[in-house]
Order: structure tokens, then sequence, then C-alpha cells
């Protein structure tokens, strides 16, 4: 049975079960980046979340919602990277075993961060089908709980907390614009602004070459049968059941972005704010300078989602 879609009353649960554990992060202003942007740009810097990612907040969220009894089994999931290290994370805080299956050739400054917080490590072919197959053969072997990366309830309203924590230090906002891969922040910061900012329009930036987003809410249902070809690698999964049914229900807007223009955000941001970000992370402001038209004027919330960069692999040659 599906579990219940996330409430705005569950964000708020959220933000007080993280509170001991998850950052306040700061948020960010440049006024360079605003007058290439035409418009007030206010930066949350989930990057100087722990883990380095927004990410810790719906794991969080997910680990300390557990019963005793469940928790005591350990949890387990699939992740590229920053999830499975924020669930490791949330897991040590919790003192329980985590589990996370992650498919080969996955970014290698993730897979460090996952291993140092401690996880059981499970390798896999790199296709969500596998992933999903040796997650659920996990689970069976050791009856952790499934944490899905951006499906599970708890983790959407954990997402959620970021956009919480910016639009009540700085709104009211006109526009906020988060990443979406799975659409796990997208449609948590959907339900908080609706509830807290409702004329608030909410964008989601996704790279052109893995657009089953924008495909998806254009089409009125879910279209994922697409091969990713991004150098984002966090936003390289299909689009969730439950986020497809949020987003639909919150009418966002979804821009989809080269990844040519994504790279020369990233730089930007690292000269600018000082904020080593990652491309799934920068093409929040790649989608405002893309379509300066659509912004032009306003107070934009960017949502920078991670900073967990691969230091051996850093891209520039790409982005002039």
């Amino acid at each position: 049975m599906p579990m219940p879609l996330p409430t705005f009353d569950d964000v708020l649960a959220a933000a007080a079960r993280i509170a001991p554990h998850a950052h306040a992060t700061p948020v960010l202003r440049s006024s360079a980046l605003d007058a290439m942007a035409g418009c007030e740009l206010h930066f949350k810097a989930e990057p100087l979340q722990r883990t380095g990612a927004f990410k810790f907040r719906g794991a969080c969220n997910a680990v300390w919602a557990l019963d005793d009894a469940s928790a005591a089994r350990g949890v387990v999931t699939h992740s590229s990277g920053n999830h499975g290290a924020a669930l490791a994370l949330a897991a040590r805080t919790r003192g329980i075993p985590c589990h996370v299956v992650v498919p080969k050739g996955a970014n290698a400054a993730k897979l460090a961060n996952i291993a140092r917080y401690g996880a059981h490590l499970h390798t896999c072919e790199a296709t969500i089908d596998a992933r999903e197959a040796s997650a659920a053969r996990v689970q069976a072997e050791t009856g952790a709980t499934l944490i899905h990366p951006y499906t599970h309830p708890h983790v959407i309203a954990g997402q959620g907390t970021a956009a919480l924590e910016l639009l009540n230090a700085h709104g009211p906002l006109e526009a906020l614009v988060a990443p979406v891969g799975g659409g796990g922040l997208l449609s948590g910061t959907a339900i908080t602004a609706a509830a807290t900012a409702p004329g608030c329009r909410i964008v989601g930036a996704e790279p052109e070459g893995a657009a089953d987003t924008a495909d998806s809410l254009a089409a009125g249902e879910r279209r994922i049968d697409f091969v990713p070809d991004t150098v984002c690698d966090g936003l390289r999964g299909t689009l969730g059941e439950p986020n497809f049914a949020l987003l639909h229900a919150h009418h966002v807007e979804v821009l989809t972005i080269p990844d040519t223009e994504t790279l020369a955000a990233m730089r930007l941001l690292w000269q600018c704010l000082k904020l080593l970000v990652e491309p799934s992370s920068a093409i929040a402001l790649a989608a405002v300078l893309r379509h300066r038209d659509r912004f032009a004027g306003q107070h934009v919330g960017v949502l920078l989602s991670g900073g967990n960069v691969d230091l051996d692999a850093l891209p520039w040659e790409h982005a002039t």
C-alpha cells in the first residue's frame, strides 16, 4: 500500500525532529550575481549542511521517526552518493546499522563520504532496476527499514525544512528555485511554500539530458523511460510517483538547462560566493541566469543543494 503524501504538518514535525542534529544553514548574498541575474538572489547554502548536502535533513527525519524496534534492525537505501552519506550519518546519530547500495562508477568523493560515516556498502550495476533489486535483497536479509532517497514521506518532509528556514528568515520571496532529480527536495519545497508563501512560484532546474520531470509535468503523467546523459550525477534518478503527484498538484514549473551552463554557474558560485558546489546544485543558479526575463527585478530564493565535488575531476575545461 502506498504511503500517504506528506503535508506541511509533516514538514513542521520534521523541523522539530531534526533540530538537535541538523545545521540551520546560512543564506548567502552576492551583489555581483544579483547584477548578472537582474534580480535579488538569496542562496540557501546546503553545501554547509552535515554530510555536505540537504539530504541529511530527510535522512535524519526518517531515521529518528522510526520506532525503537524498527530502528534496532537498521536502515537500508540505494544511492549514488549524497543520500547514502546522509543516511549513514543519521543512523550513526542513533547508533543503528546502515546499509547503502551504490552503483558502479559513482562519484568517488561521495562514496568516500558514505564509507566515512560507517555504512555497510553493497555494489550493484548502474541502473535503477539493479539498485532497487539489490536494496530489496539487503532489506530481506537484514530486516532493515528501506529509506528511499526521494519517495519516502519522511524524507520529502525533511527536505522541505530547507525552504522553511529560508522563507522564515528571508521571505517574502517571489520565486524559489531548486534542482530536481527524483523530486524529493522540490516536492518538499512545494509543500512548504504553498503553506507559508502561497504567492511564491516554485521552479525546478533539471538537466537537458535527464528531463523526465519536465516531460512528465508537460504530459500530465510520469514519463521515466530515458537514459540520463548529464554531468549532474545527483540528478540522474527517475522522478518518483509521490513526487510527481506533489509537483503536479502544486503547479510547479521546471526549466531544463544544458550542462555547459550548469558548469559555468558552478564556477561563478565559487568565484562570487566562495562556495564549492556540485553541478547538481549549480544548476539552480544556471536556470535563473538562462531565464533572466522570468525573474527580472524579483526576490528569488536559490536552494544550493550540495557541495560534494570530486576534487580530482573538476570539470572546468568543459565550462569555457
